[in-house]
Parts: structure tokens; C-alpha cells; sequence
């Protein structure tokens, strides 16, 4: 995906931070913009219209959290990415469940915040249409016709193991919470130790190591992330 022209709302109120980011993601072909408050945030989403978001949860006049649920009330759909020095896993898991993309915890490095952008702008034109096939190392898997393959070795999953598959394939790259699991798979029904007794046994049939698993990847207190393609 080619990054020239892009359009990044940088919201935080901090201004070493948004000097950071203007560097850093210009010199990666993005067009930045810029705001400190929520304020001035919410007018810039509606002039400028940018690609995707950047924001920081702890704003001067509105928390992100409130912010979020705000934009995403009024169908603003652009991809949103959290910048936080909250660690803890409640708020994160909050900005996501309100319709957060994906999130990072300060500091953080450069790298790591292109690679998240690019996944957030793929996920959004993915969107259009579901891909028939997913792949990503030796890991395959049919939507169609619901066949999951690890290099040529057809696996046999449970319904529930392949449910469970599917949501993160439809997002991958993407951090998935496990309530979002949870609503998707059971309807709600169940708890956060029933999938991971499930995920445990998806990861035995599809990981070369399960304990050392290199698709499925766990978010700790907050889901689980499906390795995405290196290349579309």
C-alpha cells in the first residue's frame, strides 16, 4: 500500500509527542495534520477528512474513550488507532469495545506504529469484501468452502474452533477482545476461561509449537491478535 497522500489525524495534547509523530510518519510519506484538544479535533475530522486517526485517550477537554463513542455514533469510519500511556487492560479493552482499531501504550517504537497504520488502511479497504482466502505462512483458510489447511494437511476443526478462526481472520492484524470473541462465537454466553480453553485446542491443530504460537497471538487481558500477511 502506498503511503503518498495519506491523511493522519495526530490527536494528543502533548506537543513533544506530536512532534514525534510528524517526523517520524512524514518520513514515511504521510500528510499529517495536527490537534490538541478534542475540539479541534472533531472540526479537523469533518474539513480535512483524514485517512485514519491517531488518538492519544487523555485529552484536555474529553476523554478519548468519550471522543471515540462520539465519532463513532456519527458514523465516522475511519480507522482509529489508540495512543496511550495507560497500561491498564480495562481502558484499552473499553477503547477497543467503543470501536477502536487498534491500540499502543507509550512509548513506542516507530516501527511498530507504521506497521499498525498499514494494517488499520488495509483492514479498511478489506472491507469492501471479505477475502475468500485467507494465507499467512503455511496457514490457510477458505471462507467458502470452510477448509482449513496448515501447508497441504487438510485440519479438521469443531465448529466452535472454526468459528472462532473466522473472526480473526475477518480481522487480521487486528487485536480482537474476547468479549468481541465471546458476542460473535456464543452470543455472549459463555466466559473469557471457556475460549481459552477453546483457543488452546485451535492453536494444538493449526501451531507447528502451541506454546510458542506464531498465528494466533494473545494480547494479555485483552484477546487475541491473528497474524496478518506480510504482503496482500
Amino acid at each position: 500500500m502506498t503511503t503518498s497522500g495519506v491523511r493522519i489525524l495526530v490527536v494528543d495534547d502533548e506537543p513533544p509527542i506530536r512532534k514525534l509523530l510528524r517526523v517520524g510518519l512524514t518520513a514515511e510519506g504521510y500528510v499529517i495534520v495536527e490537534a490538541e484538544s478534542a475540539e479541534q479535533a472533531i472540526a479537523l475530522v469533518a474539513s480535512e477528512r483524514p485517512d485514519l486517526i491517531l488518538l492519544d485517550l487523555g485529552l484536555p477537554d474529553m476523554s478519548g474513550h468519550d471522543l471515540l463513542r462520539l465519532w463513532r455514533a456519527e458514523h465516522v469510519e475511519q480507522p482509529i488507532v489508540i495512543l496511550s500511556s495507560r497500561t491498564d487492560e480495562t481502558g484499552i479493552v473499553r477503547a477497543l469495545e467503543l470501536g477502536a482499531d487498534d491500540y499502543l501504550t507509550k512509548p513506542f517504537g516507530m516501527r511498530e506504529l507504521a506497521a499498525r497504520i498499514r494494517v488499520a488502511l488495509r483492514h479498511k479497504l478489506q472491507q469492501q469484501g471479505e477475502r475468500p482466502v485467507f494465507q499467512v505462512g503455511d496457514l490457510s483458510v477458505d471462507l467458502v468452502k470452510r477448509i482449513v489447511k496448515v501447508a497441504d494437511r487438510e485440519v479438521r476443526l469443531s465448529p466452535k474452533e472454526y468459528d472462532i478462526l473466522r473472526v480473526l481472520v475477518q480481522h487480521a492484524g487486528k487485536v480482537i477482545t474476547h468479549q468481541h470473541i465471546l458476542k460473535h462465537v456464543w452470543n455472549g454466553s459463555t466466559d473469557v476461561q471457556y475460549l481459552r480453553v477453546y483457543v488452546r485446542q485451535l492453536r494444538q491443530k493449526i501451531e507447528a509449537t502451541p506454546d510458542q504460537p506464531q498465528y494466533i497471538l494473545t494480547e494479555t487481558g485483552v484477546g487475541y491478535r491473528l497474524r496478518e500477511p506480510e504482503s496482500d
